[in-house]
């Protein structure tokens, strides 16, 4: 026994020596705090860029009429072919004038007598009038003649107006066009009853120019307001219009109108845009997508897109404040080619995450490791 213990006990404290050389080094690593994540950062600075500005637009036409007649009656005649040009005063469509002929011949004739009754009692006072200056006439009789004289040329005055009034009938029953522009598809046919103010023919529009009408939001109210002021006129290449099929459209507009009001429900206002259509490409109703160049000043902020985060529709990047990121929310505004344009939310000297965002969270420890960069100072253009 006693040689037994005598082995033990160096063992034993051997063995306690290493555990506490073993708990003393876990410890020891316990204490450090772990190493930072690895990450690149980009210097947040300032610079000129020259892009577009891209809007969902629709194109209206900047004058359009529904042709409803202004009598009733049964349709006689169409003098056009669906969807034809047309040119203001030309004849469109006849209603059966019959009617309005014979209320229009009436009246003339009802004038002519009232006028020939006229010229008769005219005749009769200025005869009375000579007799009375040899009192060769009682005065009762002279005032009798002037004042039917008077009547008579009431009478005539009235009929004139029904002349008029009825000959204004007439001519309604012929419906011209009412400007240059496209007709549309007809609603009626050869044979229908057409009651005035209500049936509805057909619609004339003007097709060159046409107006593109996009909203904008209410911060660009002053810069779209300054465009107006010194507005370049037609070939001003600031407008591009893309049609729905991807392709440009050749020809360059202006702007022309800048809504009175903000809708209060979307924050946005309406301006328009107005483009030549010589060769009648663009449609009322077309959608399309209207670009607006813009060459901000060298104030700019541009950042690689690649630092964007988002989430549930709003962006962010991750500021690097000490040895941990900060998430922040920015407004983003147009994208140029890798760069994006930050309208709020980081200012010049700002540090932010631009790889591995994805993994990020707020407030994580990280470690920043050297990057080449492009300059933010450089222009940046849309292509």
């Amino acid at each position: 026994m006693r040689t037994f213990d005598k082995l033990y006990i160096p063992i034993a404290l051997a063995s306690l020596a290493m555990v506490a050389a073993g708990c003393g080094g876990r410890s020891g690593a316990e204490g450090k705090p772990p190493p930072g994540i690895p990450v690149a950062v980009y210097r947040i600075d300032t610079g000129r860029a020259s892009y577009n500005d891209v809007y969902p637009a629709t194109v209206f036409a900047l004058n359009q009429v529904d042709l409803r007649p202004e009598v009733s009656g049964y349709l006689v005649g169409i003098y056009f072919k669906d969807g034809q040009r047309v040119t203001r005063g030309m004849k469109l469509y006849a209603i059966d004038q019959q009617h309005y002929q014979a209320v229009y011949d009436q009246a003339i004739a009802n004038r002519n007598t009232a006028r020939s009754n006229l010229a008769k009692l005219q005749q009769d006072v200025d005869r009375y009038n000579e007799l009375a200056k040899d009192d060769a006439i009682a005065r009762q009789t002279l005032d009798h003649a002037v004042a039917d004289l008077q009547s008579a040329r009431m009478q005539v005055a009235a009929l004139e107006a029904n002349v008029k009034n009825v000959q204004t009938d007439l001519r309604y029953s012929v419906i011209c066009a009412p400007f240059d522009g496209t007709i549309s598809f007809s609603q009626v046919k050869v044979g229908s009853a057409v009651t005035a103010g209500q049936t509805m023919l057909n619609t004339v529009s003007s097709d060159d120019p046409m107006a593109v009408d996009c909203a904008v939001d209410q911060k660009q109210i002053n810069r779209f307001a300054g465009m107006l002021e010194k507005n370049a006129g037609d070939g001003d290449t600031t407008f591009t219009l893309v049609l729905p099929d991807g392709s440009v459209y050749p020809e360059a507009g202006h702007l022309s109108v800048l809504d009175r009001a903000v809708d209060p429900q979307t924050g946005t206002i309406r301006v328009r845009m107005v483009f030549p259509n010589p060769h009648n490409v663009l449609k009322a109703g077309l959608t399309c997508n209207i670009r607006i160049r813009n060459t901000s000043a060298a104030s700019t902020v541009l950042f690689p897109f690649r630092a964007v985060v988002e989430q549930m529709g709003e962006y962010f990047v991750f500021v690097l404040n000490g040895e941990k990121v900060t998430q922040r929310k920015i407004d983003l505004g147009a994208r140029i080619n890798d760069l994006v344009v930050a309208r709020e939310g980081l200012s010049p000297g700002d540090q932010i995450v631009v790889d591995g965002v994805q993994k990020m969270r707020d407030n994580a420890v990280v470690a920043v490791v050297p990057q080449q960069m492009k300059p933010a100072t450089e222009t940046a253009s849309a292509k």
